[in-house]
C-alpha cells in the first residue's frame, strides 16, 4: 500500500483532548477501510504564518499513514467537513521516518554555552558590546583625542 505523511491543523479553541478524540476518529475511518497508521505525533498549538478564519493559532498533528488512496480520500472528505479542521495537506512518500520529527526533536540550549565565547557571538567576553576603554575618546569639539 502507498505510504502517506498527513499533517491536519484544528482550530485553537478545541481542547488537546479533542484533538486527541479527532485523531482517534481519522485513524478509525482509515482503518476501517483496510489502513494503518503507523505513528502520530501532536505538535501542540503554534502559530499560524498569517489567520485562518479568524485563527492566529492551531493544533498541529502528524499522521504517518499506510493505507489505500481511497481511505486517505475518505479521511480528507470528512476533514474538509469538520468545522474545527482548519487546514490539512497529505503527501505520498517512499518510506515513512521512525525517528520523532523535526517538530519534536528539541534542541538542546546548553550547547551553545560550550562554545569559545559563552556562545554569544564567538568572541571572548562573550559578545559584540566594545568596552568603553576601547573606543576612541573624543574632546568636545568632536575630534579624537589620545
Amino acid at each position: 500500500m502507498p505510504l502517506y505523511e498527513h499533517v491536519f491543523l484544528a482550530r485553537q479553541d478545541v481542547t488537546s483532548q479533542q484533538v486527541e478524540e479527532m485523531t482517534a476518529q481519522y485513524t478509525q475511518v482509515l482503518t476501517s477501510q483496510g489502513g494503518e497508521v503507523k505513528k502520530t505525533e501532536y505538535w501542540g498549538v503554534k502559530p499560524l504564518a498569517y489567520r485562518i478564519n479568524k485563527n492566529r493559532k492551531a493544533h498541529y498533528t502528524l499522521l504517518n499513514i499506510d493505507a489505500p488512496a481511497s481511505a486517505v480520500a475518505e479521511m480528507e472528505r470528512q476533514m474538509g467537513i469538520s468545522e474545527d479542521v482548519l487546514r490539512f495537506m497529505t503527501i505520498k512518500v517512499e518510506e515513512l521516518e521512525e525517528a520523532p520529527s523535526a517538530m519534536l526533536q528539541r534542541r538542546d540550549r546548553d550547547d551553545r554555552d560550550d562554545r569559545p565565547g559563552g556562545g554569544r557571538g564567538g568572541r571572548e567576553g562573550g559578545g559584540f558590546r566594545r568596552d568603553r576603554e576601547d573606543r576612541p575618546r573624543r574632546s568636545e569639539s568632536g575630534q579624537e583625542a589620545n
